[in-house]
């Protein structure tokens, strides 16, 4: 199977709403579709811009669509739980351990809490997960109620993620309307985040570099 294919699969895709309609009875920002596709085809993009294979960028898109499965059990550990719903899919599925193995291991290892950039599809997941930051990902649209993860991500009006040729850098470049949210304020919710992206782009032989409204900061 492959990307594709995956992203047809009515049993994955019953699980990603269904996770994402429990995190949305728990206040959460959107899990759903729209950040799973994007989470897939950036962390693709970091692989296959590096000269990873086709098939490894395949199986790191895979593991991008699948990686938030686990928000149906609970959000508390959801990396783990996702990893063995994962296996269990793919195994059924026909595919290989050679390539279960590390679709498992990045998801099992995505989430700042407890993740590691094990492998370098560990490190494209993570870097492509932290990355995701938007207006579009808040569900209240009551700006008066927002909490702070509300503000933040309504504040960001533009997120890229980019390889520079040199494939020496990879920048996260953010524009934020300070109207909404403070620097700082994205600092105190996602500087684990952005650590955790430091350690990935570490892994891929890469300097990891937040840019926001045209100024570096990290």
């Amino acid at each position: 199977m492959n990307y594709e294919e995956i992203k047809q699969n009515d049993t994955i895709n019953t699980y990603i709403r269904t996770a994402d309609e429990s995190l949305n009875a728990l206040g959460f920002t959107e899990h759903s579709f729209a950040h799973v596709t994007l989470v897939a085809e950036r962390a693709g993009y970091i692989m296959e811009t590096l000269g990873y294979s086709a098939r490894y960028v395949e199986l790191t898109k895979i593991a991008g669509y699948m990686h938030d499965i686990g928000n149906l059990v609970n959000r508390v550990d959801h990396s783990q739980s996702g990893a063995v719903m994962a296996f269990r899919i793919l195994d059924h599925s026909g595919f290989i351990p050679e390539e279960i193995a590390p679709i498992v291991s990045a998801i099992g290892n995505h989430d700042e809490g407890t993740g590691v950039p094990v492998s370098p599809m560990a490190a494209a997941l993570i870097l492509a997960d932290k990355s995701d930051v938007r207006r579009t990902r808040v569900r209240n649209q009551e700006k008066s109620e927002f909490d702070i993860h509300d503000r933040v991500n309504y504040s960001v009006t533009k997120s890229e993620l980019k390889i520079n040729e040199a494939h020496t850098i990879v920048k996260l470049k953010l524009t934020v309307d300070v109207h909404y949210s403070s620097i700082m304020e994205f600092f105190e919710i996602f500087m684990q985040r952005m650590i955790l992206c430091r350690k990935a782009a570490e892994t891929l032989g890469l300097e990891f570099k937040l840019i926001i409204n045209e100024q570096q900061l990290i």
